[in-house]
């Protein structure tokens, strides 16, 4: 599925790409990508599902150097690898033969009452997937938090439909919503402020349009 690129926020698969920010989520966490690469994926997407042509890539991403298409070939490679996408099989980024490229298999715009929710923690963005996601200091923790003072699996929040519930698992330090500290399961609001270890995290239950405004 694939969101409004006039929003600023596009979904696709198991990635999100902030066109404003210049930022590619992956599974919810942040995938690095060199400028150019950015580049690319921002003119397939927005442009989807016009096909580009090879020389019309080489002149917006390079703009008056001369590059060989193995340049070109190089920057997709990273963008697929960076999107989980595979050269011989594309999900997404695919290869028009003698041509160039274009975005594929994405369906129609998503509704704008679609809803997202996301644990922010400073500039990571952490979007909760249905069911169990665990906060804690294992690095397999789906919000994972390096600190002595966090617990392995500290707290969890429990994704149902559109709603959302909070609960320590019984760690050392406590897991406090708004400033109150936190003794059985709790509905999360849109805003909360979560407290665990010193690190302060808000939840967001955010509409697409809503991802691309800045957290306070």
């Amino acid at each position: 599925m694939i969101g409004s690129a006039a929003m600023g926020v596009v979904k696709f698969g198991e990635c999100v790409l902030d066109l404003d920010a210049r930022q590619l989520f992956r599974n919810g966490q942040p995938v690095h990508l060199s400028p150019k690469a950015f580049e690319l994926l921002k003119i397939v997407v927005t442009e989807w599902p016009k096909a580009i042509a090879k020389d019309d890539l080489h002149a917006r991403i390079w703009r008056g150097t001369f590059v060989t298409d193995d340049s070109l070939a190089a920057l997709v490679a990273e963008a697929r690898a960076a999107i989980g996408d595979h050269a011989r099989r594309p999900t997404f980024l695919r290869t028009v033969h003698g041509f160039g490229y274009a975005f594929q298999n994405v369906g129609e715009p998503a509704a704008p009452e679609n809803r997202w929710l996301v644990v922010v923690v400073g500039e990571r963005a952490v979007m909760l997937n249905p069911g169990e996601n665990v906060i804690g200091r294992d690095p397999a923790s789906r919000v994972f938090l390096d600190s002595l003072r966090v617990s392995r699996r500290h707290a969890r929040i429990v994704v149902r439909e559109a709603s959302a519930d909070i609960e320590d698992l019984g760690s050392r330090n406590g897991t406090s919503l708004n400033g109150t500290r936190i003794t059985a399961p709790i509905a999360l609001n849109d805003g909360d402020r979560i407290g665990i270890g010193g690190f302060a995290l808000i939840f967001r239950a955010a509409s697409d349009a809503e991802l691309t405004q800045a957290d306070e």
